[in-house]
């Protein structure tokens, strides 16, 4: 089997990266976050979920990475299609964005979880919270106020990897002969 015209581990790349991005986000916002509501102590239950959320970090970003750039390179590689088919880059150029938008979401639910972090260190030991990302009615403010954009994040991050891997779905199966041909025909008579 060639993979010049095929590009099988330009795809394989695109399809592992993508499924540890969301696989791993959704376990995160699932099952890190709340896990430590199994804990008593308020800093535990943040210190847990965040030191998780740091060992799963270089994971993410490297499915980031395979994602981003496995997805240029088959852009690239489908160059023609993605002019000659007739919605093609519409959706390319929408599961590019999609997969931007995702990264951007990302780096900012880690951002939120160290502002977390850190102002729950300041509480020490007195920090009272449900889980890592959800308040208490006795959690200070400015921490809830971030634990609520936090988790806002995390719940962001998998909507986007998710829809990153329909629209993936998509183009590849618009790829097939039969696809092709009807999006030719499309794009000849201007549907």
């Amino acid at each position: 089997m060639s993979t010049d015209d095929s590009h099988v581990l330009s795809q394989a790349v695109h399809d592992l990266g993508a499924a540890l991005w969301f696989g791993g986000s959704v376990m995160g916002a699932a099952g890190v976050n709340k896990s430590g509501g199994d804990l008593r102590d308020g800093l535990d239950k943040v210190r847990v979920a965040g030191s998780a959320w740091q060992r799963f970090a270089p994971a993410q970003w490297a499915g980031i990475a395979a994602v981003l750039g496995a997805g240029a390179r088959l852009s690239a590689a489908d160059s023609d299609r993605l002019v000659a088919q007739h919605g093609w880059a519409r959706a390319g150029s929408t599961k590019a964005a999609v997969a931007v938008a995702g990264a951007a979401a990302t780096a900012y639910a880690a951002y939120t979880g160290q502002k977390v972090g850190k102002l729950a260190e300041q509480q020490g030991a007195a920090l009272q919270v449900q889980d890592a990302n959800t308040p208490s009615a006795q959690t200070p403010p400015e921490l809830a106020a971030w634990q609520k954009k936090q988790r806002a994040a995390q719940y962001l991050v998998p909507l986007l990897s998710g829809a990153n891997i329909v629209l993936n779905s998509y183009l590849v199966r618009t790829a097939r002969p039969g696809a092709t041909l009807s999006g030719l025909a499309g794009r000849l008579i201007g549907r």
